[in-house]
């Protein structure tokens, strides 16, 4: 069981940490993706960290600005989100893929099989 946490009402510029937990698995065996769906658009992928090596991937309206990182021992994945801006508001998934083939999309939502429920980020003065 996956479960995202950590969202709120933050100021634009602000900064949140979103965490999703792994409950009756290992995290650190699979990849880890953070997907987002705002408010009449549909879900997009935001970053995503892999098993193999932790290689990281970001989207580009995120890009030095969102940093995802792995506590093993807290079997935990974080979404360290800065300078947040309006245009990030939305509800944030967490979700996981097996190892399989490491050619593949890593912020195609078609890749993960498991998914959380939502944390809600608003961004908002």
């Amino acid at each position: 069981q996956l479960q995202a946490s950590g969202g709120g009402l933050v100021q634009p510029g602000g900064s949140l940490t979103l965490s999703c937990v792994a409950s009756g698995f290992t995290l650190e065996y699979y990849a880890v993706g953070w997907f987002r769906q705002a408010p009449g658009k549909e879900r997009e992928g935001v970053s995503s960290i892999r098993s193999e090596d932790d290689k990281t991937t970001y989207a580009q309206s995120v890009k030095g600005r969102f940093t995802i990182s792995r506590d093993n021992a807290k079997n935990t994945v974080y979404l360290q989100m800065n300078n947040l801006e309006p245009e990030d508001t939305a509800i944030y998934y967490c979700a996981t893929r097996p190892p399989r083939d490491i050619d593949y999309d890593p912020l195609s939502e078609r890749e993960y099989d498991d998914w959380g429920r939502g944390t809600l980020v608003t961004v908002s003065s």
